[in-house]
Parts: structure tokens; C-alpha cells; sequence
């Protein structure tokens, strides 16, 4: 049965039930009506614990799982209530994973890449180098098989991943020297995650992966050059601007980083169905308010950083071309390696071709002409 035909035949059985004078019958857990009508969503008490990688700051990221509680909340009537957690109350931001697979919490919001060292194919839940944008992302995962192949990687870890959200493409990030050809980035002590920092080590910059909370004082005080994150909106409010004045674009790495939601295998068992049918839908409403919150705010965001002095430059065609030549041999290194990574690789490859070529039809046609100016 359709999510949508379940949850339309929750509500119809629930209203048939009442119209009919139904007598309940339940403690707290499933009820059951007359054999006319069917049984009313279950009221049983549910209580999950939510460890998120991001800091409670960050509206954007952090804010999509409240958004997503929140709505679990309001459809079980404060029955479901899943209590979020920013990084480090609960666990440590690049730990989430390993608490949701030990059971410490029942669920975790992260970005897969940051656990490329368990599986280097974890990578494709989130994103990888000169790969597909926010759109061809969630088209992928959702309506091309993404998600089953991915699902497949994190049942190893007993844990269920679901789609939690997009930023969009990416700011290349954060510089406190120059960098005008490739050779620029060798020696340079950046920040950056997953099958990002395996490229820019391959171009012999030195890569370190912090948490959000930690890039700041990191970058004040030298002991990284750069750092990228996500984009104006989250860097204005982490001050970057503050202690690095060149702000490159675009983030080749991320064009478009999917989050998600881990669950572990067993509370997700030990929910009743309409719960786990709710929780699905609240997951795909925070998602949709991850991106178009980042899509509304950013603008603004960047003109307030342009504003305090900082120097916007695009990547040179140099830089561009050699980070794209050593994504190509890291990610086909990888293949020639882990059967396991191939697997899904040669999977997301065909599909990114076809979104390539799609998008650098009409899409491409039109943002020549129109985001001109």
C-alpha cells in the first residue's frame, strides 16, 4: 500500500469509527474499533533521542530537525516525541553514527561523507566532487535507486538512512592567501570533509575534517589556512568574514550535499507503523525547509558579507580543471579498489550522465541568458 493511501485510510478509519460510536479499547498502545470500521492511529508513547552533528545555531541544518520533531509531534498528538540534541550534549559532531549503531540514541541527523573512513561509499548518500546538484541529488536518491543503494551500505551499521535535506551548491569556502592556479594549493592547511579533502589532498593540500563549532578558532588563530562549510547564510553566522577577507566559489566538492536522518534498526522496528509512516513524511517536510530556507536567505547573506570587505573570486579555470582531472582519478581509484564502492559508483554514474545532459539542456540554456543579469 502507498504511504499516502495508509495515512488517507488512518484518518477515514478513524473518522468512520467515531460516526459509527465505536468502542476503543487500548492501554496506551494500539486500539481497536468495531468491525466496521478500521483501527485509529496508535497512541502509544513513544520517546527518541536525536544526536545532530551541527550546533544549535545554525537554524538552517540544526533548525531541519526540529522542524521534523516538531511535525512528528503535532501528528501523534505528543505521543511521538523526538527530543534533538546539538553537537556534543549527546555525542561528539563526527560520532553520531557510531552512537545511533550502538543504540546510545535511536537517531542522528549527520552528513555521510564525514564517515567516508567506515566505507568510502557512504559518500554518495551526501555528495562527491563534480557531482550532481541539490535537484539531481534528490532525484537520484528518491526516484533512481539512490536511496536503496545507499540503505544497503548503512545496514551494515543496523541503521535506516533517510533524506534530511539539501544546502545547494556550495561556497567554495574561506581563504586567508591567495590561490590563483593549482599549484597554490599545495601546502595549504584547509578544512574539509569527505571525498572532497581525499582531492585536495591529491593535490597536495594538507586536510583537516572539524566540526562546525571548531572551524572558527582554527582559522583565527592559523592553525588552518582555509576552510570551507556551506554558504553565506551559515558562514556569515559562524564569522568567518572575521578572520579571512577572499571567499572562493564555487564549491566543486558539494554541488549539492544531501543530509540525513539515521535510524536505528531496531527503534525503527519497535515503532508502530503509523509512526514510522509520520515520521517519513516529517522527514520530507524538513528536508524541503532545509533548501528553501538556505535558498532564501543566502542572498541577503551574501550581500551583508560583501558589505564587510570581504573580496568574492571564482576558482581559475586552472584550479577548476585540475581539481576535476583529480576528483576523476579518486573516484575511479576507489573503484578499481572496493568492489562494494564500485557497485554503487557505476550506478550514480549513469545516472549522473543523464541529469547532465538534461540540465545542460534547458537549465543550462536558460541560466546563461537569465543569471546574467
Amino acid at each position: 500500500m502507498k504511504r499516502r493511501d495508509l495515512l488517507k485510510n488512518l484518518v477515514v478509519g478513524s473518522a468512520g469509527a467515531a460516526a459509527a460510536g465505536a468502542t476503543l479499547i487500548g492501554c496506551g498502545n494500539e486500539q481497536t474499533a468495531t468491525a466496521d470500521a478500521p483501527a485509529v492511529v496508535t497512541n502509544k508513547k513513544i520517546r527518541w533521542r536525536l544526536a545532530s552533528s551541527f550546533p544549535r545555531g545554525l537554524d538552517t541544518i540544526f533548525g531541519a530537525a526540529e522542524v521534523m520533531a516538531d511535525r512528528v509531534r503535532a501528528m501523534t498528538g505528543g505521543a511521538f516525541d523526538i527530543r534533538v540534541y546539538p553537537a556534543g550534549e549527546l555525542t561528539p559532531a563526527l560520532q553520531v553514527l557510531d552512537a545511533v549503531q550502538s543504540g546510545a540514541v535511536q537517531i542522528g541527523q549527520s552528513a555521510s561523507y564525514y564517515y567516508t573512513g567506515k566505507n568510502p561509499a557512504l559518500a554518495f548518500d551526501t555528495c562527491v566532487p563534480f557531482g550532481m546538484t541539490a535537484r539531481q541529488q534528490d532525484a537520484w536518491l528518491r526516484q533512481g535507486g539512490g536511496l536503496e543503494l545507499t540503505r544497503k551500505l548503512f545496514s551494515d551499521f543496523n541503521v535506516i538512512n533517510f533524506p534530511a535535506g539539501n544546502t545547494g551548491a556550495q561556497m567554495g569556502g574561506w581563504f586567508k592567501r591567495e590561490v590563483n592556479t593549482a599549484a597554490d594549493l599545495k601546502g595549504l592547511k584547509i578544512r574539509i570533509p569527505g571525498l572532497g579533502g581525499s582531492v585536495m589532498d591529491h593535490l597536495g593540500a594538507t586536510v583537516q575534517v572539524l566540526p562546525g563549532g571548531e572551524i572558527y578558532p582554527a582559522l583565527e588563530r592559523g592553525a588552518i589556512d582555509a576552510t570551507e562549510w556551506v554558504g553565506p547564510y551559515d558562514d556569515l553566522k559562524l564569522g568567518f568574514h572575521k578572520v579571512a577577507k577572499l571567499y572562493y566559489y564555487p564549491g566543486w566538492w558539494e554541488p549539492g550535499p544531501s543530509l540525513s536522518y539515521y535510524v536505528g534498526t531496531k527503534a525503527w522496528a519497535e515503532l508502530p507503523v503509523e509512526y514510522q509512516e509520520i515520521f517519513t513524511a516529517a522527514a520530507t517536510e524538513s528536508a524541503v525547509t532545509m533548501q528553501t530556507r538556505y535558498d532564501q536567505r543566502n542572498p541577503g547573506a551574501l550581500r551583508e558579507i560583501e558589505a564587510a570587505g570581504v573580496e568574492l573570486r571564482p576558482f581559475s579555470d586552472d584550479v577548476m580543471a585540475a581539481a576535476k582531472q583529480a576528483s576523476t582519478e579518486v573516484l575511479e581509484d576507489l573503484a578499481s579498489k572496493d568492489p562494494a564502492y564500485r557497485a554503487v559508483y557505476e550506478v550514480w554514474s549513469k545516472a549522473r550522465a543523464e541529469q547532465f545532459r538534461w540540465f545542460g539542456t534547458a537549465e543550462l540554456a536558460y541560466a546563461k541568458h537569465a543569471f546574467a543579469g
